[in-house]
């Protein structure tokens, strides 16, 4: 049996981590002690605990438990949960722990749908991804969703410290264990409880004369620091948590989520973000940043991986600090909401590509006035559809190059 499953907690007070829920006082913590368990779906990373504390809820409620995995169960396994309904099996209420929810489709979530509605059947699902986008509405609105945490270093010593406690009694003999070894591994899990008891597993069977060093942890630790999933929230969280840092004008944040990508070997992600960054966020108030950016993106596809790191971090810092503007971005997403709700309207004659007028045309001919025919290559005539000739889409930025143009634009306009 692998050592995470050994020492895996019986009681909430052995649990590492999620202090945020199991604390004192905490929502989930007083929820367990009423003994009423209600709808739950806990969210968060593997290996964090959400199986080990909804088996300690099922238990506590002397309920009957059902365990299922999204990966594998059918609709007929969902079927044979609720044939006990109204059994004795079932006369304390079935409780079912769903692992990995997300992988259900929409119908079998469905056929759940009236049993969880009338107290029948319990549930507590868990999920690695967002539960907003994966959850069906019905089920989620009729659940509490509880966020599990990565664990952090500090927790995951008494964690460490078990396992190896646990391994020396097992083997009769005792371990000396460094403690720049337990930091190693504590730190280099990202937070994983079971990742850092396997290490421990490991670390103690290929122990020279029974002592675990730091070289030792090195070797064996599970490098996961990096939760990421190109496909998964962890993908989009790094992405947005990026996008808003240059947006806030923070490089320091920028560079350390790209530096997350780049770890992770997603310089492709990275760089189509940098170049949505340079139009959306930085805009007119320096438009050289996209050729820059472009330029620096480029670079570091034909470089690929460690070099590609240089031009992207330029790229990274000069939008990071440039002047900000968006008003480019709100300008075409204004334009976009009124041609997609059908707010058109017909070309101006004198915008038309030249052609016949038919017999019923007010005004014969097409009577455009070209612009670089007159003064400052500028003349006041209609563009847009007769529906929407004062719309205005665009407003000029407060920076130094939008408040340029709109200099510009009231000269030639001799206002």
């Amino acid at each position: 049996m692998p050592l995470a499953d050994k020492i895996r907690p019986k009681t909430l007070q052995d649990v590492v981590g999620q202090t945020h829920l199991l604390g004192e006082g905490k929502p989930l913590l007083k929820i367990i002690q009423s003994g009423k368990v209600p709808n739950m779906i806990f969210y968060g990373p593997s290996g964090v605990g959400k199986t080990t504390v909804a088996r300690i809820i099922a238990e506590s409620a002397n309920m009957r438990l059902h365990k299922l995995n999204g990966t594998s169960a059918s609709t007929a396994d969902i079927k044979e949960i609720v044939a006990e309904i109204d059994t004795f099996l079932g006369s304390n209420g079935i409780l079912l722990y769903l692992d990995e929810i997300q992988y259900l489709n929409k119908k079998q979530q469905q056929s759940l749908l009236e049993y969880i509605e009338n107290g029948s059947i319990t549930l507590i699902a868990s999920t690695t991804e967002n539960p907003y986008f994966y959850v069906y509405n019905a089920i989620l609105s009729r659940s509490t969703v509880f966020e599990f945490k990565p664990v952090e270093p500090e927790e995951l010593k008494k964690a460490v410290k078990r396992g190896f406690a646990e391994i020396s009694a097992e083997i009769g003999e005792e371990l000396i264990i460094d403690e720049d070894a337990v930091d190693y591994i504590c730190h280099g899990v990202g937070g994983d409880v079971r990742k850092c008891l396997n290490t421990v597993e490991l670390c103690a069977v290929s122990a020279d004369n029974g002592r675990v060093t730091q070289e030792l942890a090195k070797e064996l630790t599970q490098r996961s620091n990096m939760r990421y999933d190109r496909d998964g929230d962890q993908h989009y969280d790094l992405l947005s948590a990026l996008q808003k840092s240059i947006r806030g004008s923070d490089e320091n944040a920028a560079l350390h989520y790209a530096a997350r990508l780049m770890d992770a070997g997603d310089i492709i992600s990275l760089s189509r973000r940098l170049l949505v960054i340079a139009a959306e966020d930085v805009g007119l108030a320096y438009p050289m940043a996209i050729p820059i950016v472009k330029a620096c993106v480029d670079s570091a596809m034909q470089l690929g991986l460690p070099e590609a790191r240089i031009p992207l971090a330029n790229a990274i810092v000069l939008l990071a600090t440039s002047p900000k503007s968006n008003s480019a971005y709100n300008a075409i997403n204004a334009a976009l909401a009124d041609v997609q709700n059908g707010i058109t309207g017909d070309f101006p004659r004198h915008l038309q590509n030249k052609h016949c007028d038919g017999e019923d045309a007010a005004v014969k001919g097409q009577h455009y006035l070209y612009p670089h025919d007159y003064p400052n290559h500028y003349v006041k005539q209609q563009y847009l559809p007769d529906k929407l000739k004062d719309k205005v889409y665009y407003e000029f930025g407060d920076n130094k190059m939008e408040n340029a143009a709109k200099e510009y634009r009231k000269k030639i306009k001799g206002e």
